[in-house]
Formats: C-alpha cells, structure tokens, sequence
C-alpha cells in the first residue's frame, strides 16, 4: 500500500491512533516532513501540536545515510553498525555534527515562531514522522521527550522497517506502524506524492493548528494540571 501524500497518511494514522483522544495527548512533529502528518494525527485526536526538532548525521559520502542524529536539548544518539560500516572518521563525525547543530537551532527558532513549547511533564506524547529508515532521530526525539517528562511516549509512523520498529519498542512505550516492512527501500517509495515539506508549510500547519484548537482544550503553553 502506497500513502497519496503525507497529509493523507496522517489521517490513516489517526484512525489506528483513535483510542489516545481520551488519554489528553500532546502531539509533536518531527520537521520538517513529520509535521503533515502530525497536523492531521492532532486535529482528529483534538490534541496540540508542537514540532520536536531533530537532525540526522548523515554520512558525509552518502547523506542520506544517517550515522546517528541531534535533538534539542543537546542530544546525540549514535549508530554503531553504520559508523562501522561507513568508516565515518571522528573528524568528519565532528564537522557534521555542528552543521546539523547550527541548523537545528535555526529550525527551533524558525517553526515555534517565538512560541514556548508544549509542556510534556506527566502527559501521554505521540511523537510522528512520515518515515522511519534507521531509527536514529526517532531514538533521538524518545530521548528528548522523556526527559521533558512524558508520562507515556507513543511513536507513530506511517512506514518503516520490521527491525527498526521492534528496537524502537524499546525506547517508546508502544510504537504504531500502519505498515512494518522486512526490506523498506526508501520511505519515499512509500508515498505518491513525496515532495520536500517548505519550512513555510510547517509554519503555516502549526499557526492553523492554534487556531483551531478547541475552546475546551488548554492553550498549548499552559501547564499541566501535575505540574499546578
């Protein structure tokens, strides 16, 4: 099965993520493809959205490639067989590493728009993306998010690999895969329409997202009532 788009992997997402509506989740997109498929995912659950930023190490001779990734909060996760693999040096590794760090700062700043994050302490978090392919910056984001203080992380993705997904399970408290693969490709390959996701588009789903919200559900920036 093929997804048209993203958005529209987002709603068959929702549909097998239905039963969090009651559980107050928080949502968070993984920019910048992640993020039409969260939007969809946080409008049927009537959930915030928020982005958590993470960036993929890729290998410098084959970017796509991920030898680990960078989320906020200084974190940096590693994949061993692909550094074993690649034979990526610590000087490249090095280099790397602080192009995707500058970079992630700059899409911090250029997604929330000056908007504080999301508070996640003692909530259920639905982390989305359109993809898994190493599992790398999803292992990043389970990083950052449980030490934010989740309550529950659930990891919701559209297409990934059978492998990933079950090493994934143990980082996440539950992982949803509409499809798990035993040998995925591309996650691209997966998708009719695969074109690159703007930074404007992420912007825009975002503030159609705080516009929207309910009027009984809190203001995203607001507290918790475990951290009150």
């Amino acid at each position: 099965m093929r997804f048209d788009d993203r958005r529209a992997a987002g709603r068959q997402l929702a549909w097998r993520l239905e039963s969090l509506r009651d559980r107050d989740p928080v949502v968070l997109g993984l920019p910048r493809g992640g993020v039409p498929v969260a939007y969809e995912v946080a409008c049927a659950l009537d959930a915030p959205l928020d982005v958590l930023v993470v960036r993929k190490l890729g290998v410098p001779r084959s970017p796509e490639l991920g030898f680990g990734a960078l989320g906020e909060n200084g974190v940096r996760v590693l994949n061993d067989d692909v550094l074993e693999e690649s034979g990526v040096s610590l000087a490249e590794q090095a280099v790397v590493e602080a192009a995707e760090r500058t970079e992630l700062e700059r899409r911090v700043s250029r997604c929330r728009q000056g908007r504080d994050p999301v508070a996640l302490t003692g909530r259920t978090v639905v982390i989305v993306d359109d993809g898994l392919a190493t599992g790398a910056t999803a292992e990043a984001a389970c990083q950052v998010v449980r030490g934010r203080g989740a309550a529950r992380i659930v990891l919701a993705v559209p297409v990934g690999p059978t492998s990933i997904v079950a090493r994934l399970r143990g980082l996440a408290d539950e992982v949803v895969c509409l499809q798990a693969l035993p040998f995925l490709g591309t996650v691209g390959a997966w998708y009719h329409d695969f074109t690159q996701t703007s930074d404007t588009e992420v912007t825009a789903l975002l503030a159609q997202a705080v516009r929207t919200a309910s009027p009984h559900r809190p203001p995203a920036t607001s507290r918790p009532l475990s951290e009150r």
